[in-house]
């Protein structure tokens, strides 16, 4: 059974590990540092992760590009669409007070109209009344003038009787 070796300076492995010596604590490592050719393999590393990372970014950045001013463009129809909205609401809400103003009015010449029959059945009221008072007065003048003609009467006639009973002398003859 093979192990890889140690990766070469360019990043591919090289072929078989190297035999085990009588001498070599540990299988399969060399006398070498583990650390050693890491610089150069994070050189070869940083480039190819700059080179995907471009490569990456030309293939989506258009996109999002574009999807970047699509969303702007939606962001302005939307704020378009807000201000019509907020109008037309505005509209519906002038056409509901107009609702309400058209039910005032309404209520109130239902109102006025009570108003006027309340006016007219009063100056009836009054007309009946002054009427009734003239009808009063007229009756209480009769009465007084009719008990002021009986006292006349009984005065006339108190006079008469007391003309009858007042001696008179006798006639000679």
């Amino acid at each position: 059974m093979s192990v890889p070796g140690p990766p070469s300076p360019d990043g591919v492995l090289a072929g078989p590990p190297e035999v085990l010596e009588a001498g070599d604590l540990t299988p399969g490592l060399s006398d070498t540092s583990p650390d050693e050719g890491l610089i150069e393999d994070l050189a070869v590393e940083d480039k190819a992760v700059e080179q995907l990372a471009e490569g990456l970014l030309s293939h989506y950045l258009p996109d999002l590009q574009r999807s970047k001013q699509a969303l702007q463009e939606l962001t302005q129809n939307q704020v378009v669409l807000l201000d019509t909205l907020e109008q037309e609401i505005s509209k519906f809400k002038e056409c509901h007070s107009m609702l309400d103003i058209n039910a005032l009015f309404t209520e109130a010449k239902h109102y006025h109209a009570k108003l006027v029959n309340i006016r007219k059945e009063m100056l009836m009221l009054h007309e009946k009344t002054s009427k009734l008072k003239v009808k009063r007065a007229l009756k209480l003048q009769q009465k007084r003038q009719k008990e002021e003609l009986e006292r006349e009467q009984q005065r006339e006639k108190e006079f008469e009787r007391e003309k009858q009973l007042t001696a008179k002398p006798a006639k000679r003859t």
